[in-house]
């Protein structure tokens, strides 16, 4: 019977297996599998913090394109108020006035670049033209080129619609921030994309580590059910052959 019993796990050694859900607690339970297990984690777990990442990324990136969006409106307003200083019916007062307006706008615009930030970066004003967003798990991905809207990079520092002007200055800020959010917008979408890689890779691999390493509990139940029926048989017949041994024993004492 001994060797019988050796194919048999204590039922006590189900417990924890079934408490837990998990069917590899160590290496002796399934060393290979735990190999393989250890790596998927390692494999989801990169995939989660580049989602992560790249989350960031895209905030950021929405972060310049709603401060840009604010930069359009205020080119806008600066080359309407150069149209109409353009007019020749237009007093030096009335312009005068008017550039009090464009000056307002000016410090606007240039705010915007100063303070548009993420975190600690700040955006739009040159610094981050190579911005590194890491989407893969070696730690390389895509840089996110933000633009600059600072005055000198629009070429609007200075502009005075009180003497001489060129309101074509004003139309090609507008086409630069124009492309600047073309740029951002194609960035966002393919931060996206890598967004919506890196979320199925890790549901992908979760799974199939959980395949590997979760427990089929209706199956160690039974198993241990057999187990116990096995040992209770074990023990019975342990006992019987205890007392025929006895029975033998006595037998012979009284001849």
């Amino acid at each position: 019977m001994t060797g019988i019993s050796r194919m048999y796990h204590s039922p006590s050694s189900y417990y924890g297996k079934i408490a837990s859900g998990k069917r590899i607690h160590s290496a002796k339970d399934d060393a290979a599998g735990l190999n393989i297990s250890q790596k998927l984690k390692k494999q989801s777990g990169a995939m989660n913090v580049n989602g992560e990442n790249i989350k960031m990324g895209i905030s950021a990136a929405n972060i310049a394109d709603g401060a840009l969006e604010g930069v359009h409106d205020s080119l806008h307003r600066i080359q309407e108020l150069g149209i109409r200083a353009s007019n020749g019916l237009m007093s030096d007062s009335d312009r005068q006035a008017l550039q009090a307006e464009v000056s307002q706008n000016l410090q606007g615009l240039d705010q915007i670049a100063r303070n548009t930030k993420f975190n600690e970066s700040t955006l739009l004003d040159g610094s981050s033209n190579n911005l590194h967003i890491a989407s893969n798990p070696d730690g390389s991905g895509m840089n996110v080129n933000m633009g600059n809207s600072a005055l000198s990079a629009l070429g609007l520092r200075g502009f005075n619609v009180t003497g001489d002007f060129d309101l074509g200055a004003v139309d090609k800020a507008l086409n630069a921030v124009s492309e600047q959010r073309s740029r951002i917008g194609a960035s966002t979408n393919g931060l996206e994309h890598s967004f919506n890689y890196s979320t199925g890779a890790s549901i992908q691999l979760t799974g199939a580590n959980s395949r590997l390493e979760d427990l089929d509990i209706p199956g160690a139940v039974s198993k241990m059910k057999q187990d116990q029926l096995m040992n209770d048989y074990r023990f019975m017949m342990q006992r019987n052959q205890m007392a025929q041994s006895h029975q033998v024993t006595r037998l012979f004492q009284g001849l």
